[in-house]
């Protein structure tokens, strides 16, 4: 990916701007189809930058796991609000994962200002792929952001650095995505049978417009379900991945490769180490050992730093060259399970029941009220989609954060990350 420095046109070598890094040069002026893929090739490498902060941060607030390292007390101080600490708006735990977002939003734009100027032999299929992929990928990145912002609101159209657009609420930033998503899809339904482009192995089996498609609705309906449409939320899970006969944790992911010039997992870390991610006790607590999800821990010896003490290691990843999902089969059969409560229980015990098999469970026998339903709903969630930065999430648009456990005296859960300095 960071070997794409040169192309031949015409027996002559031009040099193409760094994919990775937007700000270097100007491909945006009557681009070749190798600029143009070299930008798809710097967006899925952008959407890897930084990731590691954004789930870290997420997950620690919301009492997945902490991180401890006697190399910066803030992951224990700050981030878990302990005493009277506050967060700090030039924190990198909120600037980087937010900024680097936004590095990839930016790219994207690079290559759909690169497609309107270009005389590039493109077929208008060719082009509406080119679209479809860097409109989805804008959008999944839009919503990381807006995550970590919540009421704060953030921009969404910054096309234009020099005259960047408002910031907009929670409510109307879903509602943008989500019709970015639905632009999107338009633009892949109109794209062929094939990308004039290539996709990293973390795409495989999404490396066409049509199951390219896929991705995007699950997205969407992940969207919908934040916004508190079921019904829409439904709709767009009838047009993704889903499929409860296949692995739950099948699905589009960022790659990652253990070899020089890559990026390595950063959320992989050596189990037993002094630093590391520690699973938080109530996670530990709530899992059967009966159920295929405990893996995602392992017992290690009791390590304490700064209050705080835990017994397990987080496994979630097992390798740095392990990908990291952008979205699962199995979140997709939740929120199918989630968008059903309500409506139609029968179907949202379905559901339930589709996880906890696959996970070598008993199926539900709890009650089939709504509330009954939400709460084993809320459990479900919890095991599936550990340290993939859910939980607080999740809390937060259940109103249910007072029931983070809080740690020491004095402790806070966020509500969220103060908006970056970088933008007053």
């Amino acid at each position: 990916m960071f070997a794409i420095g040169l192309f031949v046109v015409s027996c002559e070598i031009e040099p193409i701007a760094n994919p990775n890094d937007p700000a270097q040069g100007d491909v945006t002026q009557d681009a070749s189809i190798p600029e143009l893929n070299a930008l798809v090739t710097g967006i899925e490498d952008l959407a890897r930058s930084e990731v590691g902060f954004y789930y870290d941060v997420v997950s620690i607030v919301g009492r997945d796991y902490w991180f401890f390292t006697g190399s910066d007390p803030r992951y224990t101080g700050e981030v878990l609000g302990k005493g009277e600490s506050q967060l700090d708006n030039a924190g990198f735990y909120g600037t980087r994962p937010y900024g680097g977002r936004y590095r990839t939003v930016k790219a994207a734009n690079l290559l759909i200002e690169a497609l309107a100027s270009t005389t590039a032999p493109l077929s208008a299929e060719e082009v509406n792929g080119y679209l479809g992929f860097a409109k989805t990928m804008q959008a999944y990145e839009l919503h990381l952001a807006l995550n970590l912002q919540y009421e704060n609101g953030i921009r969404v159209d910054v096309a234009d650095p020099e005259n960047l657009g408002p910031f907009v609420s929670y409510t109307d930033a879903l509602a943008y995505i989500e019709n970015l998503l639905d632009e999107a899809n338009t633009d892949l339904g109109n794209a062929g049978s094939s990308f004039r482009f290539e996709l990293s192995s973390g795409l495989a089996g999404f490396d066409t417009p049509a199951s390219f498609s896929t991705f995007n609705r699950g997205l969407a309906a992940r969207i919908a379900l934040y916004a508190g449409d079921m019904s829409g939320a439904l709709n767009h899970l009838s047009n993704s991945f889903i499929d409860d006969s296949n692995p739950l944790s099948g699905g589009p992911a960022r790659y990652y490769a253990n070899a020089a010039g890559d990026f390595a997992n950063e959320l992989y870390r050596v189990p037993g180490n002094s630093d590391g991610i520690i699973a938080h006790p109530s996670w530990a607590s709530l899992v059967d050992p009966a159920d295929a999800r405990a893996a995602k821990i392992q017992s290690r010896e009791s390590i304490s730093l700064d209050g705080l003490t835990g017994d397990n290691d987080v496994l979630v990843f097992t390798s740095l060259d392990d990908n990291v999902p952008y979205i699962t089969n199995e979140e997709l059969i939740l929120i199918q399970a989630e968008a059903n409560v309500g409506s139609d229980n029968g179907a949202a015990v379905a559901a339930i029941d589709a996880i906890r098999t696959a996970n070598g469970l008993a199926a539900y026998a709890g009650g089939t009220s709504d509330a009954e339903l939400m709460d084993e709903i809320l459990v479900q969630r919890q095991l599936s989609l550990y340290g993939l930065g859910h939980r607080w999430v999740d809390m937060r648009r259940w109103n249910r954060l007072s029931e983070i456990p809080i740690d020491r005296p004095g402790d806070d859960v966020w509500v969220q990350f103060p908006r970056p300095v970088s933008e007053n």
